[in-house]
């Protein structure tokens, strides 16, 4: 067997290696965003405060992503690049479930391998892998839910119906789209028979146990009662079917001709030919498995952006691995080109990923929420370095920092980077500033360093005649136009970092 599988081995570990390259180095470059903010942030205070380990249940979210991250981020001076670091580790996961999950299905291990190479080199994977998110974890407990829902359906055996338990349940413990995956298992039995489909059973009771120890939380009734911030009812499939419907659908594309990058549309449709006439039942799962969520999410959610389809990316990947399912000539050569023409612009885009994401071709969506606009952080870092400096030269003194917002990009930002210095105070004052907030007058008259931080289009009033002192401003990405990719529109937001003197 080592024979057999020796020089698989060695090409998947190439592989392994090239993807976590691209994904580790210059991990820190892409500004933090607002959820990446808000997820570590949460993860250091259920690190220190045992009474509030459920912490993101007060926001409906699940806390599996912040559970693991808070026993590691104590070991790390840069609480983003730990929490970056997790999905990187997770995003190598899920490659791993891609090559099985491919092998298992079409025992090609060259459709195996190809499957992984293009997913550890698409731009698409590579950058919410580099997000301190909860959408690469999820994405591999989905991939690894489905090998061994595929093992318990072919083998009945009641160990891997509870290992698939596990897999599941961890999915649901890290975002809500895991009932995707959940409703999505039956499939793999319409491969193998249904005798013992009981085992199945097992699998959603472990999950669903698992699901329930939120219930040790004291919000966990806002996982449900807050899904209508985000989903439109069901009724709105009979009044307005079309609308998100279109519209959403034409972003899936966007987001595949953008950052597949385009190349891997055809890839998939050849790989779809190809699995169709010899694979057909699988080829269909796989589809599904795509599809379902997609469409799903597409017709009822309220927004709809790239990290919300995610997680049903790996099976897309197992598609367009099928083109090696061909032993025709003509196929061959379609098969290299179309190789070559997804190669070389997955690396350009991931160049640009690594070294000057303002110069990458995101769509237009994605460029606005981490590089334009409140959402995105740059100068945060920035900021608290300043901070640290200060607080350094004064020893004892107190240093109050207002910022815009309650939560969220700020102050969250700044509090996961100045977490261990107990004389900075960091708190929120407001979204529109257009006078000194209360709280910063109280701080300058009891002889504190006091300062704001916030968005330039956020601030009204008049900086001078208040006594704030411009110390640096950082700004964001240029608003680019959709139609021109180097024009832009105004104004380009900047944050800005105050000092205030008494008057």
């Amino acid at each position: 067997m080592f024979r057999e599988w020796r020089g698989t081995i060695l090409i998947l570990i190439l592989i392994l290696a090239i993807g976590l390259g691209i994904r580790i180095i210059n991990l820190t470059i892409l500004p933090i965003f607002v959820d990446e903010a808000i997820y570590v942030r949460w993860a250091q205070v259920m690190a220190t405060e045992p009474t509030l380990r459920f912490l993101p249940l007060s926001d409906g979210k699940q806390p599996l992503y912040m559970w693991v991250l808070m026993f590691l981020i104590k070991y790390f001076s840069d609480p983003l690049f730990i929490g970056r670091l997790l999905s990187v580790a997770t995003g190598i996961g899920t490659m791993l479930g891609i090559f099985t999950l491919s092998y298992l299905f079409f025992k090609n291990k060259l459709t195996s391998l190809f499957a992984v190479f293009i997913y550890a080199i698409s731009p698409f994977s590579v950058f919410f892998d580099r997000m301190a998110l909860v959408d690469s974890m999820l994405s591999m407990f989905g991939i690894w839910t489905a090998v061994f829902a595929f093992l318990t359906a072919k083998y009945k055996r009641l160990d891997l119906a509870m290992i698939a338990g596990f897999m599941l349940g961890f999915a649901s413990l890290t975002k809500s789209p895991a009932m995707f995956i959940a409703l999505l298992l039956p499939m793999f039995w319409v491969l193998n028979n249904w005798k013992d489909v009981w085992r199945l059973g097992v699998t959603y009771f472990l999950a669903f146990a698992m699901y329930n120890i939120q219930r040790l939380g004291p919000n966990f009734a806002l996982l449900s009662s807050r899904t209508g911030d985000y989903v439109l009812p069901f009724n709105h499939l009979f009044t307005n079917f079309l609308d998100p419907l279109i519209p959403h659908l034409k972003d899936f594309f966007v987001w595949l001709i953008s950052m597949g990058p385009v190349t891997l549309i055809p890839l998939i449709l050849l790989g779809v030919y190809l699995g169709s006439k010899k694979h057909l039942k699988e080829t269909l799962i796989l589809l599904i498995w795509v599809l379902f969520p997609v469409f799903v999410q597409a017709e009822f959610a309220k927004a709809f952006t790239a990290r919300y389809i995610f997680f049903t990316l790996p099976y897309l990947f197992i598609l367009s691995g099928m083109i090696f399912l061909t032993k025709t000539k003509w196929l061959k050569i379609i098969n290299y080109v179309l190789i070559i023409l997804f190669i070389v612009p997955s690396l350009v885009f991931d160049y640009y990923l690594l070294t000057n994401p303002k110069k990458a071709n995101l769509p237009r969506g994605e460029r606005s929420g981490y590089l334009e606009e409140w959402t995105a952080g740059q100068g945060i870092k920035e900021v608290s370095e300043y901070l640290r400096v200060e607080e350094a030269k004064n020893p004892g003194v107190q240093i109050v920092v207002g910022t815009e917002g309650y939560f969220g990009t700020l102050p969250d930002g700044l509090q996961l980077y100045l977490n261990d210095l107990p004389n900075i105070i960091v708190i929120g004052v407001g979204v529109i500033i257009d006078d000194i907030p209360q709280s910063l007058k109280e701080a300058v008259e009891a002889g504190n360093k006091t300062y704001l931080v916030i968005n330039k289009s956020r601030y009204k009033g008049k900086a001078e005649e208040q006594g704030y002192k411009l110390i640096s401003k950082f700004p964001k990405g240029l608003r680019l136009t959709d139609s021109k990719q180097y024009s832009w529109y105004g104004p380009q937001e900047e944050l800005l970092f105050f000092e205030l003197y008494p008057n």
